[in-house]
């Protein structure tokens, strides 16, 4: 594995805030700071908006700190693929071993920071994401099983337990079940991307499901996963956190994402074709679903706070 880079580069130029900041793994960290501040919000009606702050702070420190261990080891497959050849390591903008110090210092400084500024339970969690993240995914399954973003994908929808837990001290059904939403999401989403950049993951030997069971297989599973991830986000219609405009709201993007798995499914890959327009259109549609989903959840929750009369009568489609 490479863990040093272009020290001649370095020699020359020290690493700039930007490069630093790309290690981050930005759009990961917004997914991250998004799903936790919406299940901080629905939690509670008496959220303390210093202690939420300070909370998404060190839930975003944490992720970035993660992200920034993920790509040191990651580096030399990062080298070989287009689409990460151009990261801070392999650009030789950042040496390794830079990149090991910043992600250890953010993941510490983020859990000690959270168990301060919330609760132990909530800094637990956040220590267990990242070493999940690290340790089980990115050092194990990652390169030893073609399933390993489907056991590994737990780390991403571990946010939401983690904003519960900061606002409840506890960890509710509900909030297992936005867990499940993102865990049975990242399937589907990642998998869509691997059709698209399928060239890379077979250069680097990375076991994708595509690589080892084929594109006919992946696009089934995105499918299968469409159906399971359909029902566990309807499901959340009939808790505490749900409600009539989520219920409907949900049916119509589900719908949606069916379609579009199944189109992916019928139609036959091209890997001729750079554009990959029906692989590209799931990946998005993917990342706008959840992102509406959390959304609803929201809206929901403050049509609540807002006309109690919504709330008596979505009662009635409470069963959970």
């Amino acid at each position: 594995m490479i863990r040093s880079t272009n020290n001649i580069y370095l020699s020359l130029n020290e690493p700039s805030a930007l490069d630093y900041i790309e290690l981050l793994k930005l759009k990961v960290m917004r997914l991250a700071i998004f799903t936790a501040g919406v299940a901080m919000i629905i939690s509670s009606n008496n959220l303390n908006p210093f202690i939420a702050l300070g909370s998404i702070i060190c839930i975003a420190l944490g992720a970035g700190g993660s992200g920034a261990l993920n790509m040191w080891w990651d580096s030399d497959i990062d080298l070989l693929m287009k689409r990460t050849s151009k990261r801070p390591i392999p650009d030789g903008k950042i040496t390794s071993d830079q990149a090991l110090s910043f992600g250890v210092f953010l993941s510490i400084f983020s859990v000690i920071f959270l168990a301060l500024f919330a609760n132990f339970l909530s800094a637990l969690l956040l220590a267990f994401t990242i070493s999940f993240y690290i340790f089980i995914y990115t050092m194990f399954l990652k390169r030893t099983t073609p399933y390993n973003i489907v056991i590994g994908g737990a780390a991403g929808a571990f946010p939401p337990l983690i904003g519960w837990a900061v606002s409840t001290n506890t960890i509710g059904i509900e909030s297992f079940l936005l867990f499940l939403l993102i865990f049975l999401w990242t399937p589907p989403h990642f998998w869509s991307l691997c059709l698209i950049t399928k060239k890379d993951y077979s250069i680097t030997k990375v076991p994708m499901l595509t690589e080892t069971h084929g594109v006919k297989a992946t696009k089934l599973q995105i499918f299968i996963y469409a159906i399971i991830l359909a029902i566990s986000s309807i499901i959340i219609s009939f808790t505490n956190i749900g409600g009539y405009f989520y219920f409907i709201s949900s049916l119509i993007l589900n719908s949606i994402f069916i379609f579009y798995a199944y189109v992916l499914l019928i139609n036959p890959y091209n890997p001729n074709n750079e554009n990959f327009p029906k692989e590209k259109k799931l990946f998005l549609y993917s990342i706008f679903y959840l992102f509406m989903l959390f959304l609803l959840l929201l809206i929901e929750h403050f049509t609540k706070l807002l006309f109690p009369s919504y709330l008596i009568m979505v009662k009635d489609l409470i069963w959970i």
